[in-house]
């Protein structure tokens, strides 16, 4: 079987630095016998920061980074000098990057912009010396503070394709062949049900220079919100898209049903998926002619865009290209 290089999802043992302790110093050199405490800060933990990069896909580069430990600050010294702050890790990422606790299964952080950097797990705080703690009545205080303990545990870092239109049909309904048309994309097309394991992103240019992004997502199969087929592991990448595209080919024994499977897999998932932008495109249409394209549409939801088109003769693919911008510029009716 081929190895993927998409990696979506991975787990990491993560430790930021503790903090150093405070210096308990006093003066002392050949000019001051007993001089008055002068013991410095400890240093702060080293950060784990999670940076977004536009140049990265997955997570493949993480895949073999199974601890990640950030440096722990030093402890401060005499004549009021502060540790060094331990050195911070920066972990790059996709956009589009989820970090979650593996315990709680809590969100911690979301990476949507390049360049984004977010403190996942700041370093512990530095102790402070001695020098803060002398009073008029403790003139020579014989204390410090131990620096605060970073943070620690198994963390899930994953990723949700960043796409406008995301593709969604049964395996073989014609998704990597329409990405291939329409996007400088290839895909790999073949006549067998998961063809596609992966999300394939391709960017569709549109007039005066426009552009927007498409996503092939893997095929959905009923039950794949319990998990069946590529369950999960597809459906994620969907709550991502503004517009879900539903291919459903020409020849399926029954459209309605096929779509209704569809949207029953969306709802059980995530109800939410519910409130996206909906296009129906009846592909392989090229072997059909105008009555049995009459009867089709009257299967199909009428409140919902819906067009017929062929990746093979091109049919219906420049519309299907301004249906797909109208409605991602359309405002969205609260």
């Amino acid at each position: 079987m081929e190895k993927s290089n998409f990696v979506d999802q991975i787990r990491i043992f993560c430790r930021s630095g503790h903090g150093g302790a405070g210096s308990r110093h006093f003066m002392r050199n050949k000019f001051t016998a007993l001089g008055g405490p002068d013991g410095g800060d400890g240093g702060r933990g080293g950060h784990i920061i999670l940076k977004g990069n536009s140049n990265l896909w997955t997570l493949l580069h993480l895949r073999y980074f199974k601890n990640v430990l950030a440096e722990d600050g030093e402890g401060g010294s005499g004549n009021n000098k502060t540790g060094r702050f331990g050195k911070d890790i920066i972990i790059e990422v996709p956009l589009g990057t989820i970090a979650r606790d593996e315990e709680t299964g809590k969100q911690e952080v979301e990476i949507l912009q390049d360049g984004q950097e977010v403190i996942w797990m700041p370093g512990g705080k530095g102790g402070l010396g001695n020098s803060h703690f002398a009073t008029p009545t403790n003139q020579a205080p014989e204390y410090a503070q131990s620096g605060l303990p970073g943070e620690e545990g198994w963390k899930v870092l994953e990723l949700k394709v960043l796409a406008d239109v995301g593709l969604v049909g049964f395996p073989n309904a014609g998704k990597s062949t329409l990405l291939s048309v329409i996007t400088a994309a290839k895909p790999k097309i073949a006549d067998y049900a998961f063809t596609t394991i992966t999300p394939n992103l391709g960017m569709v240019e549109y007039r005066d220079g426009k552009s927007f992004c498409i996503a092939d997502l893997p095929g959905i199969i009923e039950g794949a919100a319990e998990g069946k087929g590529l369950g999960h592991r597809f459906l994620r990448h969907i709550e991502r898209n503004s517009i879900l595209l539903f291919l459903i080919p020409a020849d399926s024994t029954d459209h309605k049903k096929e779509f209704d499977i569809l949207v029953s897999e969306l709802e059980q998932y995530n109800p939410e998926l519910l409130h996206k932008q909906f296009v129906i495109a009846i592909s392989k249409s090229d072997m059909l002619d105008d009555e049995l394209m009459a009867a089709i549409k009257k299967e199909l939801p009428a409140d919902i865009p819906h067009l017929f088109i062929s990746s093979v003769t091109n049919k219906g693919l420049t519309e299907l290209k301004d249906l797909l911008w109208k409605v991602l510029n359309t405002p969205v009716e609260s």
